[in-house]
């Protein structure tokens, strides 16, 4: 049975007007990859990158025309994945993760002013976002958001702490849910707000984590009587869980990902060429064992990420698949952690350039697939979902985001 994917002769002229574009785009900025190449400079080239993209509609290619978007189609965005794939880059906003899961929420849930005014500059690569979800004591219970906004004339002052945010070297502007109505339940007492981030009051402090390095860190960020235009209230007052329904969705796996897993190339490359008592790692039975255990996990991944792409872009119905994809992917990737240690010792565990593994791609994994459980949605939170929407508990199952 043959699984590879076909493409028609139009999708092939497609394919070759996009690599005679980056071509002539990407190899002269010169652009890097890899732990300790992700630094101010190398962002801001990658912002160049999102532009040029932006300028032919492919930055963002299955999103309206009349937005920004390139109107296309998804075996489009798979081609424009592939291409991209060569040169290390993606077509999802790899400079700005905010607005891959912000702009959902607008598209759905926005005026058609609020998405020519907002989704424009952010289909064209013109804006950095940020989401603002976490405070101190609201994470994966998201509904218990502190964060205050009160309706004044034309303006909602906003008073909070919002915090492990970023991870990028700038901002242009925010999105993020505030509490509207102390007196009302749960659900219902909050709104969801775009913050440009210039606004007066508006003060960002980094955060030193274990992730971070020199290609970003985390930052809280406070508000401290913060006025912000009521046009930038998306989707109405108190309906912004409405709202953070469709962006938790694409935060959650529910859009899918389509693209090659770089580590594991990596990784099995290392150990086909690093030797260890005169011989490749690889050659080794026990390592084989354990480099098929990763090999398995991040095929899974990988299938779950395809499978979600393809249902939204099909317009097909959609259920657990999203939040089973994030657990798996985040389980796997913490699985990951000691599997590199049990494979290759100590090695994975420093990025010195004689005895780190990799490049020092194996100990960026070591710290990332640690502090990657709990960002999008703590793994306790993934299972929470997928048994709501399986109809565990509950007379009616719960349904999936909109993200149409």
């Amino acid at each position: 049975m043959e699984f590879e994917l076909a493409y028609t002769p139009e999708q092939e002229v497609f394919r070759t007007e996009v690599r005679s574009y980056l071509e002539r785009i990407i190899p002269p900025l010169g652009i890097k990859s890899g732990p300790g190449e992700g630094g101010y400079e190398q962002w801001l080239k990658r912002r160049e990158v999102g532009r040029k993209l932006g300028e032919k509609g492919w930055l963002w290619p299955t999103m309206p025309k009349e937005y920004g978007g390139g109107g296309l189609s998804g075996d489009h965005a798979i081609i424009l994945e592939e291409e991209l794939e060569r040169y290390e880059l993606s077509t999802s906003p790899y400079y700005d993760s905010g607005a891959r899961v912000g702009a959902s929420a607008i598209l759905v849930w926005g005026s058609e002013e609020q998405k020519k005014s907002f989704l424009n500059p952010m289909f064209k690569g013109e804006v950095v976002s940020w989401q603002l979800l976490t405070e101190p004591e609201a994470g994966s219970d998201l509904a218990s958001v502190k964060t205050l906004a009160v309706k004044d004339g034309d303006d909602y002052v906003i008073n909070g702490h919002k915090t492990f945010v970023g991870s990028s070297h700038g901002v242009d502007q925010f999105w993020t849910i505030c509490m509207s109505d102390p007196k009302a339940p749960r659900h219902e007492n909050v709104s969801w707000f775009m913050i440009p981030a210039t606004l007066q009051g508006i003060t960002i402090m980094p955060l030193d984590l274990l992730g971070s390095d020199n290609e970003g860190h985390k930052n809280s960020v406070f508000f401290d009587n913060v006025r912000v235009p009521a046009f930038n209230l998306i989707g109405g007052e108190n309906n912004g869980w409405k709202v953070a329904t469709t962006h938790l969705e694409v935060e959650h796996g529910g859009g899918g990902r389509i693209g090659r897993n770089r580590f594991l190339e990596r990784l099995l490359n290392y150990c086909a060429s690093a030797t260890v008592d005169g011989a490749p790692i690889a050659k080794d039975s026990d390592a084989r064992d354990v480099m098929t255990e990763i090999f398995a996990d991040a095929e899974i991944t990988r299938l779950f990420g395809l499978r979600n792409f393809y249902l939204v872009h099909a317009r097909k119905p959609r259920s657990y698949g999203g939040p089973q994809s994030s657990y798996f992917g985040k389980m796997s990737r913490l699985r990951l952690t000691g599997l590199n240690v049990q494979l290759l010792g100590y090695a994975a565990l420093t990025n010195d350039p004689t005895w780190g593994a990799a490049d020092g791609y194996v100990e960026a994994q070591s710290r990332s697939g640690i502090v990657g459980v709990h960002p999008g949605g703590t793994a306790d939170v993934q299972k929470l979902i997928m048994a709501r929407r399986i109809g565990i508990g509950r007379t009616t199952r719960e349904e999936a985001g909109r993200l149409d």
